[in-house]
């Protein structure tokens, strides 16, 4: 198995996109400039699925025959891409008798990636293949807080249990992705500052994941990891994103023109913790008073139902009822999603996207919330910023955090630098 590790501090941006690669009309164009194209920017181009023969290859690059021939070896040999024969003749290539032509191909099997999206009360667990389709997932259903060192062992022999499942070995993991909630260091693969998940900041999670050995480990916030599960999804129409993840707390994952930005220590899209007058005086579980989280977040919408001595474990739950009809729970999520609504007003004014995308728990209510959230977005936003908005569920539901983590992790070890160190460092 080949070291895919990065060799550097990771990037603090990460481009998206349903198609990793060369741009919109780069096929058949020769790479300008005199660097011959390397190694891992074929790989880029096979895996994007803009080249799938070797004359296409030389097409886009501008190499030689032999020069082809030595970077699709080593492609080859790593089990990266794999040739096929038979089928039509590949776009742009004449049609004509004899053999069928060969096929390159990203291979998909080559291995898997881990996903762990842990929650306060909910950790969800998946093997992903390398495109990052869901092989195999569970869920663990936990205490509410646990530590890491009561947690990820569990997670550990959930996934190992999972790999099993799948018949694949501990050796064909090429790397594991998770995400938490709250501020991470995503360079350290650790929680830089999580006020509901209280033991984990600055707990580097890899060392617990050693028995996957080699397999590069990658942390980030939970609506980052959604934002970039929609890759395949709502990213390959719009460039310019913002996901809200509203669950028991509330996120955003903020994409601007491909690029998820994850700002300059990690804090961007803390959307639940911006002050509102209807927060005024309101204790949030961070500690400090009035944000929006406050009168939104599911963990307050469950206390008030309590309070009126109704009994309601999670926002899930609550979310259930009010798509159930439960006259008290609509009432209660319809608000969340006004109050939402409007602090997110100014973030659509700000960044001006072509998309919100609302995922977390509150989507079991989806149209009682967004009926809410909608009325005071476009009562608050300017009629510019929302002339063209659309405001849409996630592509993947509630498998958005497992699928984003694997995103997550799978741009990091299969870009073209990664490929290109592990393959030439053999």
């Amino acid at each position: 198995m080949l070291d895919m590790s990065p060799s550097g501090p990771s990037r603090p941006g990460a481009r998206l996109g349903a198609r990793p690669g060369p741009r919109p009309g780069d096929r058949g164009q020769p790479r300008s400039g005199s660097v011959p194209a390397t190694l891992g920017e074929v790989f880029a181009l096979i895996r994007s699925g803009e080249v799938s023969t070797r004359s296409q290859v030389g097409r886009a690059t501008g190499l030689s025959r032999t020069a082809v021939a030595s970077r699709l070896s080593a492609l080859l040999g790593s089990g990266l891409v794999v040739e096929d024969a038979g089928g039509g003749p590949a776009e742009g290539e004449p049609s004509g008798g004899g053999r069928p032509p060969i096929r390159l191909r990203f291979n998909r099997d080559a291995g898997v990636v881990l996903a762990g999206a842990i929650g306060r009360s909910r950790t969800q667990l998946a093997v992903c293949d390398l495109m990052g389709d869901v092989l195999v997932s569970s869920d663990l259903e936990q205490e509410v807080g646990p530590g890491p060192d009561e947690l990820m062992p569990q997670v550990v022999a959930c996934l190992s249990g999972l790999l099993e499942e799948v018949g694949r070995s501990a050796s064909r993991v090429r790397a594991v992705g998770l995400s938490i909630p709250g501020t991470v260091d995503f360079g350290r693969g650790a929680s830089l500052d999580s006020p509901i998940m209280p033991g984990w900041d600055r707990v580097e999670l890899a060392p617990y994941l050693r028995v996957f050995g080699k397999a590069p480990v990658f942390v980030d916030n939970d609506a980052n990891v959604m934002a970039l599960s929609e890759r395949r999804g709502h990213l390959e129409r719009y460039r310019d994103l913002v996901l809200v993840k509203a669950s028991t707390g509330i996120g955003a994952g903020i994409v601007s023109h491909g690029e998820l930005l994850r700002g300059a220590l990690g804090a961007a899209g803390e959307l639940g913790h911006t002050k509102t007058p209807a927060a005024e005086g309101l204790t949030c579980r961070c500690g400090d008073t009035g944000c929006v989280e406050a009168v939104a977040g599911g963990w307050a919408l469950v206390q008030t139902m309590r309070e009126r001595g109704r009994e309601v474990g999670h926002i899930r739950n609550l979310a259930a009822m009010a798509a159930g009809g439960d006259a008290e729970a609509r009432h209660l999520v319809r608000e969340s999603g006004r109050r939402l609504g409007e602090v997110l007003a100014a973030t659509v004014n700000l960044l001006n996207p072509e998309a919100v995308v609302i995922g977390g728990d509150m989507v079991r209510a989806y149209d009682t919330f967004v009926a809410g959230l909608r009325e005071t977005v476009y009562a608050g936003a300017t009629a510019l910023a929302t002339r063209q908005l659309v405001i849409a569920p996630t592509t993947h539901g509630e498998s958005s955090g497992v699928v984003g983590c694997a995103a997550m992790a799978l741009e990091q070890v299969l870009n073209a630098a990664a490929v290109e160190r592990a393959l030439t460092s053999r």
